[in-house]
C-alpha cells in the first residue's frame, strides 16, 4: 500500500506536521528525506531495511560515498543530498552558538561538537575559541593522530588563540573507540595547555572528549 492510502495521521509528513519532528520514528524522519521508495517498497520499508543495513542513522551518515551507493534505493545525488542537509546543520548550530554563551548553551556547544567529530575514524584535537561573552569565535582542528604530548603543541595552541584574539577556550577530541573516558595522556596534555594559555590569560573553560554518542566533560569531572 502507497503511503499516500495510510491514514492521514500515520503518514510520515503529515504526522511531522502535526506533532512535530521529535515524534517521528528515525525510519520515518529518513523516510521524508528520501521521498520515495523502491518497486514494491515505500519510503519507510526502504529506510527501515536501511537502517538495519548500516546499523543505525548515525553510521549511515558517517558512511563513505561507496557504502552509501551500495545500497538500494540510494545514489551519488542522495549522497550529495545528504551531505549538504548534514552540513547546514551544523553551520546552523554554529550560528547559534556565536549568539549565546557556550557556558549557558552546554547542550549546544556539545551537540555542535559532536556533529563535527563523531564517526571521524581517527583522533582529531580541535579548538572552539570564544569571545570574552564566551560567544563562538571559530572552530578549529588543529591536530590528527593519538593525542598526547608528542602530537599537541602547546606553542601552537597558544599561537592560534592568539591570532583568533580568543578570551577563552573550549577543547575537544574524539576516541575512535567509541569510549569516551579521558586517558592519563588526555589529562596531561590538557594541563599543558592550561597552563601555558593562563601565560596569556585565556581560560580554558572545558574540554570534552567525544566517543560514540556519548561525551565526557573535564569541567564536570573536575579535571580542569
Amino acid at each position: 500500500m502507497a503511503i499516500s492510502d495510510w491514514p492521514v495521521n500515520e503518514r510520515p509528513r503529515e504526522k511531522l506536521l502535526d506533532k512535530g519532528p521529535h515524534a517521528l520514528s528515525d525510519a520515518e524522519l529518513l523516510a521524508i528525506f528520501l521521498r520515495t521508495g523502491i518497486p514494491g517498497k515505500t519510503a519507510v520499508d526502504l529506510s527501515r531495511e536501511l537502517l538495519v543495513r548500516f546499523g543505525s542513522l548515525r553510521a549511515m551518515f558517517s558512511s563513505s560515498l561507496e557504502e552509501f551507493c551500495s545500497a538500494p534505493g540510494l545514489g551519488s545525488a542522495k549522497y550529495t543530498q545528504l551531505q549538504a542537509t548534514l552540513e547546514m546543520a551544523k553551520r546552523h548550530m554554529q550560528e547559534q552558538l556565536q549568539h549565546e554563551s557556550a557556558l549557558t548553551s552546554p547542550t549546544l556547544t556539545r551537540n555542535y561538537l559532536k556533529s563535527k567529530l563523531i564517526g571521524r575514524p581517527y583522533e582529531v584535537f580541535c579548538c572552539l575559541y570564544l569571545d570574552n561573552q564566551h560567544r563562538v569565535i571559530k572552530f578549529e582542528e588543529l591536530f590528527r593522530g593519538t593525542i598526547d604530548g608528542a602530537s599537541v603543541y602547546p606553542r601552537e595552541v597558544v599561537k592560534n588563540t592568539l591570532d583568533n584574539q580568543a578570551a577563552a577556550i573550549i577543547f575537544a577530541h574524539n576516541h575512535p573507540s567509541g569510549v569516551a573516558e579521558p586517558s592519563i595522556a588526555d589529562q596531561q596534555i590538557t594541563k599543558r595547555l592550561v597552563s601555558a594559555l593562563a601565560l596569556i590569560d585565556v581560560r580554558v573553560l572545558d574540554h570534552i572528549i567525544i566517543g560514540n554518542g556519548e561525551t565526557t566533560s573535564f569541567a564536570e569531572r573536575g579535571l580542569l
